[in-house]
């Protein structure tokens, strides 16, 4: 159980009893223990993203921190960022050739990562979008540029794994999952028409768990561990595609305990940064994690707003067809 499992039976709103991501590393006894050992980070201008690098700063490791507008990453980061041990490179998700040259930046500076926390995404885009690439944009930027960045940087992932820290990739998803399977093969973009904001965004965040599961699978006895998170409800600026109405709409069809449970940006974090330091996550991989735990299983009911899994949360033969299928699009060989 938890150690976190009390705190979080009643929650009181952002703010409460429930744990920070800074507190997970405290906890856990990493403070200064990852000296030495390399952490990427995606979307660092906001939100989670600009928390989780606070919390694992910590730890005294080095940074690679990617965003897509630097200027604003800066500013998100003052009084965080330190340039002696954190570097910012720019990556705009939206475009293949981007999330190349900033993997290429990246491994002109290091061939060892420990850690790959792919924090970065978008919600609920109303209409449909596509990347500079073509693809349906919540699919394209949550998912498939974090799985081209993956594969790229893979090699500096294996090489980075040791006996005493095995590396880990930690995929940011979303209870949104729940909605919705994957889609067709012929269908990821919407190409049959009937687009749908949350079933696009369901997709690419249960994507995210597979891709996650399916690193756990192939590389896991190798030393490089996937595992993939729900922060919780925050307010961040991944709705900023939704308007102040459809925001207070979607809020008010909402059972006031789902209100109370929701969290601040310093508390959201704390799940993903306890998948990436947590000791009980060294060597393992390959689970959806909730409220700093293992989530626990529920109904098929579509329900965005519970932390259970659902009936397609875990699916081996999806999560094959996902990884060939992203491996062609992409245009990456998945070199064992």
């Amino acid at each position: 159980m938890s150690r976190y499992a009390e705190a979080h039976i009643s929650p009181k709103g952002p703010g409460d009893a429930r744990p920070t991501a800074l507190q997970v590393v405290q906890d856990e006894g990493m403070t200064d223990k990852l000296k030495g050992k390399v952490i990427v980070v995606t979307g660092v201008s906001s939100g989670i993203g600009i928390e989780t690098v606070r919390a694992l700063s910590a730890t005294g490791a080095s940074f690679y921190l990617t965003a897509r507008d630097l200027t604003k990453a800066k500013d998100a980061l003052d009084g965080i960022f330190e340039p002696s041990r954190m570097k910012l490179v720019e990556m705009d998700q939206t475009s293949f050739k981007s999330v190349r040259a900033a993997a290429e930046t990246i491994l002109a500076d290091t061939d060892k990562i420990n850690i790959l926390v792919n924090n970065a995404g978008v919600m609920a885009i109303p209409d449909l979008r596509l990347t500079q690439d073509g693809h349906e944009m919540q699919f394209g930027v949550n998912h498939l540029s974090h799985f081209l960045f993956f594969q790229l940087l893979k090699p500096a992932l294996l090489a980075g794994s040791t006996p005493e820290f095995a590396s880990r990739v930690v995929n940011v998803s979303s209870s949104g999952h729940r909605l919705h399977g994957i889609l067709a093969s012929d269908n990821y973009n919407f190409q049959n028409g009937n687009y749908d904001s949350w079933v696009a965004y369901a997709q690419s965040k249960l994507a995210n768990i597979y891709m996650a599961n399916q690193i756990e699978r192939l590389y896991g006895a190798r030393g490089l561990h996937g595992l993939s998170v729900h922060p919780g409800g925050i307010s961040t600026g991944l709705m900023r595609y939704m308007s102040e109405e459809d925001i207070q709409g979607f809020m008010a069809t909402i059972d006031p305990k789902v209100i109370q449970g929701m969290k601040s940006p310093e508390q959201g974090a704390a799940t993903q940064v306890w998948a990436a330091i947590g000791k009980e996550w060294e060597g393992k991989g390959g689970k959806y994690l909730v409220d700093v735990a293992v989530a626990k299983p529920g109904p098929d009911d579509h329900d965005m707003t519970s932390g259970l899994t659902t009936g397609h949360t875990y699916n081996a033969e999806e999560e094959a067809r996902l990884w060939k299928d992203s491996l062609k699009i992409v245009g990456v060989e998945d070199v064992e």
